[in-house]
């Protein structure tokens, strides 16, 4: 039997709390990646800040801005290949692959750059799409195995 709490119904508050739910695991998504990030410039050698500041875009920050974004698309697809199984292994695959690509470019912006962050190199965007390019190759990888379970448990 539904309880009334001063003449308001059970099942009111259950999208305030959803919300809040999601707004608390995207801060901690959002805090994990910016640890993630600093612990793979500390391990780059690459965590201490540029002595002058490099304003702008450099054609090394467009290239880790590039493949930043393209490791978000890969989490992305990763992600709803693993949410909706019905899309089979075009989505998982597509996951895989976008993350190796961003993770092996997020890798060699972070071996070519020469400084630290300011430095105008895109040391920041090369570690955040090293760091999501695993994890859109982990999502992706998620999918794989369950398509192919899907797949053994239909024959």
């Amino acid at each position: 039997m539904p309880e009334i709490v001063q003449g308001v119904p059970e099942g009111v508050g259950f999208g305030m709390k959803r919300t809040l739910v999601v707004a608390l695991a995207v801060l901690v998504a959002a805090g994990l990646l910016a640890g993630l990030v600093h612990a793979v410039l500390v391990a780059a050698h690459l965590s201490e800040p540029a002595a002058t500041t490099v304003y702008g875009l450099t054609s090394r920050r467009l290239w880790a801005l590039l493949v930043l974004v393209l490791a978000l698309v890969g989490v992305i697809v990763g992600g709803l290949a693993l949410v909706r199984p019905a899309s089979g292994r075009l989505g998982a695959l597509a996951g895989l692959a976008t993350g190796l690509l961003a993770g092996v470019n997020g890798a060699l912006v972070l071996a070519v750059a020469n400084g630290g962050p300011g430095s105008g190199n895109g040391v920041i965007g090369g570690a955040g799409a090293l760091v999501l390019g695993v994890v859109a190759m982990a999502l992706g990888g998620l999918a794989l195995v369950r398509s192919r379970r899907a797949d053994a448990a239909a024959a």
